[in-house]
């Protein structure tokens, strides 16, 4: 008997889940407390706003190829070195020369760059990469015309500096200014303020073209900033002096250099004569700076590709020679020496 009660009500009980399952659900909107029926839900209003994030505004992208801070300025391992300037716009921006824009590169058609081109957005503030004494604030710094607004330079800024190399004269220039700050006779430390980023003048787009002239402010008289100018702190500079069997300078030729860790490889050209100079030491025409401690593999073409591993080290240069078919040869150049001797007079 008790077994037939049973059957009838899990009878009863599998009917009403056969006829609930025949029913329409109720939809059910978040926040009320009844449940409404299909007609009705589909013109209620929700008491409650549907469940949304509170995002925060996207920032600026980030800078790629991050670098650490520089070395305070002077900074000068060997006693050959000069780093004694900063960069030209400042830590929280792109501050380190365009690859395709260095120093001795040839460019429309038969133009020597005489200084590295340092990539940054339109408006983007230029500062003094160290002490002096504003010379030059103005349009036709290449022509000396002031004013002249068909300069190559366009709009540019000169400093004197407060200190030299081996008694001669140091100065920066800054050209392709959208605004000029500075005003002539203005003395600016490092850091200040002297214009703003622009394409004024013989450029392709808003960067800002950094000089470094020595004895005296002439076109001619411009040397490789990449060896005046600190690197990052913990990174180190690589200087070729490079040139075939009869020490005659090999201009132009592709350099590839390959972390051995990263795998990560840049290419520099080779410079040679003309407006560009070659520091009085080093007598180099390659220069690649910027680069992180450690091993890397150097490549050239000269007669079928040629290579060697060098170590690069913090804060200091790596120098080496490469003569023909003498191939690589890693390490300081000679210690310069006297030329003459000097005459002591005796005493009686």
């Amino acid at each position: 008997m008790k077994r037939i009660v049973l059957f009838v009500l899990l009878a009863a009980l599998l009917s009403g889940c056969a006829v609930a399952s025949k029913s329409t659900p109720t939809p059910v909107v978040a926040g009320l407390t009844e449940s409404v029926s299909q007609s009705e839900s589909e013109a209620a209003t929700p008491t409650l706003e549907p469940f949304r994030f509170d995002l925060p505004t996207p920032g600026a992208p980030p800078v790629s190829g991050w670098r650490p801070p520089l070395y305070p300025i002077p900074w000068a391992v060997s006693p050959y070195d000069h780093f004694y300037f900063a960069r030209p716009i400042a830590a929280d921006e792109v501050n380190w020369p365009l690859a395709i824009y260095r120093y001795g590169g040839v460019f429309f058609g038969n133009t020597v760059h005489t200084g590295v081109d340092i990539d940054a957005p339109y408006g983007t503030p230029i500062i003094a990469a160290g002490p002096g004494t504003v010379i030059w604030a103005d349009w036709g710094l290449f022509t000396e015309a002031p004013g002249n607004h068909a300069d190559p330079y366009g709009q540019a800024v000169a400093i004197r500096m407060d200190f030299g190399y081996k008694g001669q004269q140091l100065y920066s220039v800054y050209a392709h200014m959208s605004k000029i700050i500075a005003v002539v006779g203005q003395h600016v430390n490092t850091g200040d303020v002297i214009g703003l980023v622009g394409a004024t003048g013989a450029t392709t787009g808003p960067h800002v073209h950094f000089e470094v002239r020595l004895g005296y402010n002439s076109f001619y008289r411009t040397f490789n900033p990449e060896l005046w100018m600190a690197p990052p702190e913990g990174w180190g500079v690589l200087v070729g002096s490079i040139s075939d069997d009869n020490l005659m300078t090999l201009q132009q030729l592709e350099v590839y250099v390959t972390n051995t860790t990263t795998n990560n490889t840049l290419m520099v050209k080779t410079y040679g004569p003309g407006p560009v100079n070659h520091d009085p030491y080093y007598d180099e025409n390659m220069v690649l700076g910027d680069l992180p401690a450690g091993l890397y593999k150097v490549v050239l073409n000269f007669d079928g590709l040629k290579q060697d591993w060098m170590y690069i080290y913090p804060g200091q240069v790596t120098y080496f020679t490469f003569r023909g078919t003498q191939g690589f040869k890693v390490g300081p150049p000679p210690t310069p020496k006297l030329d003459f001797l000097p005459t002591v007079t005796p005493t009686p």
